[in-house]
């Protein structure tokens, strides 16, 4: 019995060891190399990547889509034609490759034209992890890739890349343990320069549908573009990527709100050990409150973990620094032209819209309206204040820096333009690719000088 039970353990150790060991393959899809079996001929009509672009290194392995920076943009001609890819497959002569397009994205076909106008394309700025889809024998046959930095995609209202551009193949998000891969180059795709495997990237759901999305310029990082959802670049409006933004105070909000703040400035959040849930509570941040970081750069979250009391911070959240939950004074608000532009269209540096309350007032650091004031008649009887939520909250998200620095070379932008509120509710964490992403229009400001 002694050597029975000896040897079933040393079985299970064994069983272990090898589950243990177990990779997951990933073929290697370089920039510019055409696919064996495309849903669309990849002759360059229908998209081009940038095959020069070296990829960036990530602030950490797993991003969410409202990530100020995690994608690129170019002022050269266009790397996605939308339409075309629209008349393919919409064309009878093509009815069972749109079928299974379909059925990928998790739409029926006649939605596909109103689908594929509410993406957004864009460069990687890494490489990327994502669940790829061939078309062999009349269907869809999926299988994991690994996309090289400066393949041209389009991504969806969540910051999800749905569809590499030069062939048309639906995309979804990478599922599986990104530490257990293994990558493979073949089919003409060999190893490119910069590739490190433990430097690619999983991207996430954002936690909010996004009204626009924050690039950075391929051929000038010192230049960032602000795209609105479901355009292609005409509505493009440029600002300035080298401005600093002050960190704030992110004690006791969710983590939801707290990456979404820190978007709403231009700043990127990350975290360890995977993604936290939506409403865990944040502790700190590193580095703290009033740290000047330019955009795109990190702002690492902590988390309650289970028996911690939520709202300890760290010491990290203890700067001697300002401790502000708005903008500092050197936030580009001050003295930029959006002062007398309309707000309808999102948040903007102030922090959230008129309808929330806020912590603090940027302007006077003293508390904000919602709070009782000693003028309020009286009556009779004791009035009961509610408190307020020291939780911002936005009604609407966007992974675009709030502010927005003029073009000179394009006379035609006269004033301010209006956009359709988004949808307040949060997405779930699973990609929302069955829906059409919603359009927005431009935040405030004047164009670029092209289309990227």
């Amino acid at each position: 019995m002694v050597r029975r039970l000896a040897v079933l353990l040393a079985a299970a150790v064994i069983l272990s060891g090898c589950t243990e060991q177990r990779l997951f393959a990933v073929k290697a899809v370089a920039a510019g190399v055409p696919s064996l079996a495309p849903f669309f001929e990849e002759d360059g009509s229908l998209g081009t990547d940038e095959t020069k672009l070296r990829p960036e290194q990530p602030h950490s392995g797993l991003q969410q889509g409202n990530t100020p920076g995690l994608y690129g943009g170019t002022q050269k001609s266009k790397v996605c034609d939308v339409d075309r890819l629209k008349d393919f497959l919409t064309d009878p002569r093509n009815r069972q490759k749109a079928r299974e397009w379909a059925r990928i994205v998790g739409i029926t076909p006649d939605r596909i034209e109103g689908y594929i106008d509410g993406l957004t394309p864009v460069l990687l700025r890494h490489d990327t992890l994502v669940k790829n889809h061939d078309y062999k024998k009349g269907k869809a046959v999926a299988f994991d890739s690994l996309l090289e930095a400066g393949i041209a995609v389009l991504v969806n209202d969540q910051g999800l890349p749905a569809v590499k551009c030069s062939c048309g193949n639906p995309l979804q998000s990478f599922d599986k343990d990104p530490e257990k891969i293994s990558v493979t180059f073949e089919d003409g795709n060999k190893k490119w320069d910069g590739y490190e495997k433990s430097e690619v990237v999983t991207i996430k759901p954002a936690p909010r549908p996004l009204e626009r999305i924050a690039l950075v310029d391929v051929d000038d990082p010192d230049r960032g573009i602000n795209r609105p959802v479901g355009s292609s670049g005409e509505k493009d409006r440029a600002f300035d990527a080298t401005k600093q933004h002050a960190v704030p105070r992110v004690t006791g909000m969710t983590f939801d709100q707290a990456s979404q703040r820190l978007s709403e400035l231009g700043l990127a959040a990350t975290f360890s050990d995977g993604l936290p849930s939506g409403d865990a509570a944040v502790t700190g941040s590193d580095p703290g409150p009033g740290t000047e970081l330019r955009f795109g750069e990190a702002v690492a979250l902590s988390v309650a973990d289970d028996g911690e009391e939520p709202g300890t911070p760290p010491k990290s959240d203890t700067s001697d620094g300002p401790s502000t939950d708005g903008p500092t004074s050197d936030d580009p608000t001050s003295g930029g032209p959006s002062t007398e532009e309309p707000t309808t269209d999102g948040p903007t540096t102030d922090g959230p819209t008129s309808g929330e309350p806020t912590t603090d007032d940027p302007d006077t650091g003293g508390p904000t309206s919602s709070e009782p004031t000693t003028d309020r008649p009286t009556t009779g009887e004791p009035t009961s204040s509610e408190p307020t939520t020291a939780v911002p909250t936005t009604p609407t998200a966007s992974s675009a820096p709030p502010t927005v620095e003029p073009t000179s070379t394009d006379p035609t932008s006269a004033g301010p333009t209006s956009a359709e509120p988004t949808r307040s509710e949060p997405t779930t964490s699973e990609p929302a690719s069955s829906e059409p992403g919603s359009s927005s229009a431009p935040a405030p400001g004047e164009p670029a000088v092209g289309p990227a």
